[in-house]
């Protein structure tokens, strides 16, 4: 017989839209060019989409994601796309900046995305525990290199009892072995909020 349910670390904690209760309001300013080629903000705003993340642990607001290297901007293609697709994890041959707001105590389930991410803490602390057991404490302007590595994040924050907000960046990579294996990506129970986008 199956053992009692136990909630995931900070479940239920987003209460809120984006941004989580305690953070600030984060704009972002999309630039181009005017008819004369002079340089010209084309849009402020707070993203095109947000999304709920685990048991109402964390919001990601996608801040841009292009489709293609190199990116198109003839056209402006690349800002159409960015507000009409809504990415999954990541973006095959493109890019995918996210922001995440995670709520306090929140702990992201142990997962590998098969890209090549910068990780930027923006607020709070965490903790990033790596499949091998080593873990590391980021703090404001520390950053990783994840490299399609298995890892969890959990915000640390005073303890766990305030949010915090990290920068994820992510880009596509080739396959990737260590040694014959095929390092393969998985998501966890977050699975549900990427796959099929």
């Amino acid at each position: 017989m199956a053992g009692p349910s136990v909630p995931s670390a900070g479940a239920g904690s987003v209460t809120t839209e984006w941004p989580v209760a305690g953070l600030s309001r984060v704009e972002r300013h999309i630039t181009g060019h005017n008819a004369e080629g002079k340089s010209v903000f084309v849009s402020s705003d707070c993203g095109d989409h947000h999304r709920v993340i685990g048991e109402k642990q964390a919001i990601g607001n996608i801040i841009y994601s292009t489709k293609e290297t190199p990116i198109e901007l003839n056209g402006d293609v690349d800002i159409k796309y960015a507000k009409e697709s809504e990415p999954g994890l990541s973006i095959h041959n493109g890019s995918v900046a996210r922001l995440i707001d995670f709520g306090p105590g929140a702990a992201s389930p142990l997962h590998r995305s098969v890209s090549l991410d910068y990780a930027i803490v923006i607020d709070g602390v965490f903790k990033l525990l790596l499949d091998s057991g080593e873990e590391r404490i980021l703090r404001p302007g520390d950053m990783t290199v994840q490299r399609a590595t298995a890892h969890q994040w959990i915000n640390v924050t005073s303890n766990g009892l305030l949010p915090g907000r990290m920068l994820f960046i992510l880009l596509d990579v080739n396959d990737v072995y260590v040694g014959d294996k095929k390092m393969e990506g998985f998501l966890g129970t977050i699975a549900k909020d990427y796959i099929g986008r």
